[in-house]
């Protein structure tokens, strides 16, 4: 193999790579031997076919492997060879005839192009501090929670009364849009807790004071950002029956109905609600710290970023922007300004986050950190079991694509980091409430 650097500027580097025909001929023969005793192929007796044969018959597809297998190793040895680091996937681009060097009239040919890590030293970490907000489980939120929880488990029973706020109200009911019916806009036997928006607003109020046997015409409008482009923004009428009402029966918290939830008795359940609160509180202060430690990491370190990282970057997030437009999701940030405002905003985001998945990726090579493949089987099982039936279906599909794996490796990968970096920056710990806790702040919009 030889490889000629054709071209350096910034952190851009593109290579001249050939592997001469006889090196690759030389494998053939060698994986033609390998196989040959194995081959059976009718008209010759098991292991004897001969190796003239073997090679008019099995030759095309075995060099086309032998090519794929050597593009990779040699792209692998060749960046070893000149110690380049790469910051992104290396661009391959073949240059060679393909049919010609399948048959060894030519050698195998390619452009390998890539951008390098730029060279640049990580702050000491020691050196950062950051303030990271916690809040203590109160015992109101815990009786609040047990009431919500009661709330949801409560039963219901017939009343021959009109139905009020929090009644169970079962319904028939068929949808029309300018006088015709349109797709999911009909059901049978649909019950319906008033007050609980599960439906779009304005359809369960307008069945308060209704009873069994009554039926009647909901209009309603659907929310300018409903799911269903469809029916987005537009006006609908529903034909309903009532057929069922039915009152909540009041649910009292104590040790019986703890028992009827699996629980050992009412301190149980409480003590499940505290530690549910408690890790809800804990992963939001995480969250909070890191964006608050990004921030600073960020504005510590100005290096040179690899332009087409930051342009598939932002890329990615400019599509994601036009999907939320045709959706009618726009931030409110975001309202009156043009694209031209946009796509600057939206460039120092990639930028940002192309430099802190460098730092990142740069503080975890210096201390060796890694996330095993076990860790990332445990992963992907744990995804797989969101799809209940198919979980061996999700597991396989994530054996076939690697680049499906890596996309789950990555996001496990940074936490590692990120909970390295924690344990050597200064983290002073301010108490707060849980509503400040869980507000929404002006980074919140900009991510890693």
């Amino acid at each position: 193999m030889q490889l000629t650097e054709r071209r350096s500027e910034g952190l851009l580097r593109v290579y001249d790579v050939t592997v001469p025909a006889s090196e690759l001929q030389q494998k053939l023969n060698a994986k033609i031997a390998e196989v040959q005793p194995r081959v059976n192929i009718k008209g010759f007796r098991p292991g004897k076919v001969p190796e003239s044969h073997i090679r008019k018959v099995y030759g095309p597809s075995m060099m086309q492997d032998i090519i794929n297998e050597t593009v990779q190793t040699s792209t692998r040895e060749g960046l070893e060879k000149v110690n380049a680091r790469p910051a992104s996937e290396p661009k391959l681009d073949l240059k060679s005839d393909l049919e010609k060097v399948v048959t060894g009239a030519e050698d195998l040919s390619f452009e390998l192009s890539l951008e390098i890590m730029p060279d640049f030293e990580p702050v000491d970490m020691k050196t950062i501090s950051i303030v990271r907000p916690i809040s203590p489980v109160e015992d109101a939120q815990v009786d609040q929670a047990l009431s919500d929880l009661a709330k949801s488990q409560r039963a219901f029973e017939d009343k021959d009364g009109a139905a009020a706020d929090e009644d169970a109200v079962t319904i028939d009911f068929v949808g029309r849009i300018d006088g015709e019916a349109f797709d999911g806009g009909a059901a049978e036997d649909a019950q319906v807790v008033i007050g609980s928006n599960q439906f779009i607003p304005g359809f369960e109020e307008q069945l308060i004071g209704a009873k069994a046997g009554d039926e009647r015409t909901l209009s309603v409008s659907f929310p300018d950002d409903y799911p269903a482009a469809h029916l987005a923004g537009k006006s609908a009428e529903f034909e309903t029956k009532v057929k069922v009402v039915r009152a909540p029966k009041a649910v009292e918290p104590n040790d019986e109905w703890a028992k009827e939830l699996g629980m050992e008795n009412l301190a149980a359940v409480k003590d499940a609600l505290r530690q549910r609160i408690d890790s809800e509180h804990k992963s939001q202060s995480r969250a909070k710290a890191k964006r608050v430690l990004f921030d600073m990491l960020d504005e510590k370190h100005d290096f040179e970023l690899p332009p087409r990282m930051v342009e598939a970057e932002f890329e990615q997030i400019w599509r994601q922007i036009e999907g939320d437009r045709k959706a009618g999701r726009v931030d409110e940030g975001d309202e009156g300004k043009s694209d031209d405002e946009l796509k600057a905003e939206y460039r120092k985001i990639a930028e940002r986050r192309v430099r802190l998945g460098l730092l990142l990726a740069e503080i975890g090579r210096k201390h060796k950190l890694e996330v095993s493949d076990q860790e990332v089987a445990q992963e992907i099982a744990r995804i797989a079991r969101a799809y209940p039936g198919r979980e061996k279906e999700i597991f396989e599909l994530y054996q076939r694509n690697p680049s499906m794996v890596a996309s789950v490796r990555a996001p496990l990968y940074e936490e590692r980091v990120v909970d390295y970096v924690l344990e050597l920056v200064e983290v002073k710990d301010e108490t707060v409430t849980r509503d400040q806790l869980f507000a929404e702040d002006e980074a919140g919009a900009s991510g890693s």
